[in-house]
């Protein structure tokens, strides 16, 4: 083996022992099951001499068989027959147990392991990738799984097997033992050339999942942009390089297995012509000869059962280092144990907080960019508090930041004077609930949606569509409550699906509403009659919004202006205007785009 194996194979042998370590009870019996397949494929070959030298010889040579012949010839076979199958059975349940087990494991740990891991690693990985490293990665990790019992097992075939020819006769075991190192030498061959063709195949299978997905989520895009042909020749680029790996491991593979399965043939060829000589001179019977030449035949097969674990490994270690990535990703939130009081509205304050964004560029190097620069606001209990900005200026990672969907690098957050960080996992969102912009429904009923699976009355249901001025299209629908929305709501309308989730977040009575531009959808009517709705069922919830309608900003009993991520100043809507001048032009401008609508939606009622 060459050095650069020896590294590969004692990592694969690692990551095995960790798949082991899960499932050890099912994988000994599955070896158990290898190992008396094994023995009784070699018994098997005992039995052919003996049933040849004690009954098939002398029904030759008398001309026929007895009954008694006849019996004792089906009765050896048939329990070797049946202990055979006993031990292949044992071993495919148990070996596929092993794999699917373990590999179940895996998956709800990586799944797990996403959950845990802040937004900020989120950003730097696509969802393609994440996909592939719970699915494709880790099936090909414990696949081996599937021959590794066998060639385990089957060990116990080859040193039973080698025994038994030495004892029958040590000149015809020589020679056929001359198989074994020419079937290592050419599956160290194989192994050599499969090993860099399998681990590209794998990561092609990765790429191939991060095209699809990426291509799916952006459906509405590709076709308003007229990208079919273009999108669908990105996709067909890696597909086919994917396809052109795959067929390199099948090339491969078609080029050595004949040989590989040449070698014990070779050897049986040899075995019967030296036999023949043997038998000639009187050193062997015929039954002797057809024992050896049977267990040559034979013990090629767990050569090549270790030969296809091998073929395994390549594939073992390269899904096992792109799970174990995602597994040893840092960043996980520290949670404390704390908690945060559970009744009246909730206050909010940032103190000092920078936040800095990673940013990898098209090399693959990783730089940061500071999003907020020092800032400092209170949000009081029990308020309305806006925040007004330009595009860029900060305000969704302030909203991210108080309810601790990341974190900042410097400063603090507290909700009811309680350090976030110092919070129970849990705890923020039990007491805050943000509704963003970009509105995600499940393939599920409206209620489904509104519920979460959390156990709501439909009156409640019902309250929190009246706030969220869904009330009328949902009854209109033709099911109610119970009308599956489509993938992520997509037989609703984005004003529908923004109500729909006003509704989810409203139902919880959280004592802090964060909306992050969460009405835009929405017609300017029934923004302000949602706003009114929350003003007059929000006496226990405290609400920061990000506004950039005037309907909202007016509303507000503080708005807090930013630029480049940073506070340049903060009042009522009216202080603002006098002494801001950012603000001031930053709101007219709003006020001046909604009357260009108002002005053109009249323009369409009076047109003929």
């Amino acid at each position: 083996m060459s050095a650069a194996a020896a590294p590969t194979l004692r990592r694969s042998l690692a990551i095995v022992g960790i798949g082991v370590r899960r499932q050890p009870w099912w994988f000994a019996l599955a070896v158990v099951g290898s190992a008396l397949y094994g023995v009784m494929t070699v018994g098997t070959a005992w039995v052919i001499g003996r049933v040849t030298h004690e009954y098939v010889a002398p029904a030759v040579q008398a001309g026929h068989a007895t009954t008694s012949q006849l019996l004792a010839i089906g009765g050896w076979v048939a329990a070797v027959v049946v202990l055979n199958m006993v031990g292949v059975v044992t071993r495919r349940i148990a070996a596929g147990l092993t794999m699917y087990n373990v590999g179940a494991d895996f998956r709800r740990q990586v799944t797990r392991q996403y959950l845990r891991l802040p937004l900020s690693w989120h950003h730097r990985h696509p969802s393609g990738q994440l996909l592939s490293n719970a699915n494709a990665d880790v099936e090909a990790t414990w696949n081996v799984f599937a021959p590794l019992p066998m060639a385990l097992g089957v060990i116990i075939m080859l040193v039973a097997g080698v025994v038994q020819m030495i004892l029958v006769d040590s000149v015809m075991a020589v020679i056929g033992l001359t198989v074994f190192p020419a079937l290592f030498l050419a599956n160290m061959v194989f192994q050599r050339h499969m090993s860099p063709r399998v681990t590209r195949a794998q990561q092609l299978r990765a790429e191939v999942s991060e095209v699809a997905h990426e291509s799916f989520e952006a459906g509405m895009v590709v076709k308003a942009m007229g990208r079919e042909a273009q999108e669908t020749e990105r996709f067909a680029r890696v597909a086919h390089s994917l396809r052109d790996a795959n067929i390199e491991v099948g090339r491969t593979r078609g080029t050595f297995d004949p040989v590989i399965e040449a070698i014990p043939t070779l050897g049986t060829l040899l075995v019967l012509a030296v036999g023949t000589e043997r038998v000639a001179s009187g050193h062997l019977t015929p039954a002797e000869v057809v024992q050896i030449a049977y267990l040559i035949s034979i013990l090629a097969f767990p050569v090549r059962a270790l030969g296809w674990v091998l073929g395994e490994l390549p594939r073992t270690v390269v899904g096992w280092e792109r799970v174990s990535a995602v597994l040893e990703a840092k960043g996980e939130m520290a949670y404390g144990e704390r908690g945060i009081p559970q009744e009246g509205p909730s206050a909010a304050h940032l103190t000092g907080v920078d936040y800095l964004y990673d940013v990898v560029d098209e090399q693959g190097h990783l730089s940061q960019h500071q999003a907020i620069h020092g800032v400092t606001i209170e949000v009081p209990a029990g308020s309305t508090t806006a925040l007004v900005g330009p595009t860029g200026s900060g305000k969704s990672t302030l909203t991210n930041l108080t309810l601790r969907l990341v974190d900042p690098h410097r400063g603090s957050v507290a909700i009811d004077e309680v350090d976030v960080r110092e919070v129970t996992r849990g705890g923020v969102p039990s007491v805050g609930v943000l509704v963003p912009q970009q509105t995600f429904l499940f393939d599920d009923t409206v209620r489904g949606n509104i519920t979460l699976g959390a156990d709501f009355s439909d009156d409640e249901v019902w309250q929190a569509l009246g706030i969220a001025q869904a009330t009328g299209f949902v009854r209109a629908l033709e099911m109610g409550l119970d009308t599956r929305v489509g993938e992520r709501g997509a037989s609703l309308s984005g004003g529908q699906r923004q109500r729909i989730a006003l509704a989810r977040a409203v139902i919880r009575r959280p004592q802090l509403l964060v909306l992050d531009d969460a009405t835009s959808a929405v017609d300017p009517s029934v923004e302000q009659a949602i706003l009114a709705g929350l003003r007059d069922s929000s006496s226990g919830t405290t609400v920061l919004v990000v506004a950039y309608r005037m309907s909202t900003i007016v509303l507000a009993d503080d708005v807090i202006y930013l630029e480049r991520g940073r506070v340049i100043d903060h009042g009522t809507h009216a202080e603002l205007l006098g002494r801001c001048e950012g603000y001031e032009r930053l709101v007219t401008a709003y006020a001046r785009e909604a009357a260009e609508r108002a002005a053109v939606a009249a323009d369409e009622q009076v047109a003929p």
